[in-house]
């Protein structure tokens, strides 16, 4: 048996399990069951350096606010601003265009109610 074809086969079925979720709630549980603790951490740490990149904070920046390496940063970055990756980033960001970072973490900016 070729082992790519059945990667391409539970790799689709992964895809389609998380397309049947219909809420965060949904979502949480399902990934909870998935993955490990650490797992989950290190998923949602490199959406955040993606997205800090993607509002071009710099590196120390990165760094004090989600604890990721600069070799995570690093390798987050050159997906974002590789020709042949970085898309699937690009469309997450474009559908949360108006969640910012600032939000995600909780920090108050001084921005807010400001016309």
């Amino acid at each position: 048996m070729d082992e790519n074809r059945a990667d391409e086969k539970s790799l689709s079925f992964l895809y389609d399990a998380i397309l049947c979720l219909e809420t965060r709630e949904e979502c949480a549980k399902f990934l909870d069951d998935l993955c490990t603790s650490l797992e989950l951490k290190s998923l949602s740490q490199r959406m955040l350096v993606a997205k800090m990149l993607s509002e071009k904070k710099i590196y120390n920046n990165i760094v004090a606010s989600t604890g990721a390496s600069t070799a995570t940063i690093s390798r987050v970055n050159r997906t974002l601003n590789s020709k042949y990756s970085g898309e699937g980033y690009r469309i997450v960001f474009d559908r949360l265009k108006n969640t910012t970072t600032d939000e995600i973490l909780g920090v108050n900016t001084g921005a807010e109610g400001k016309d």
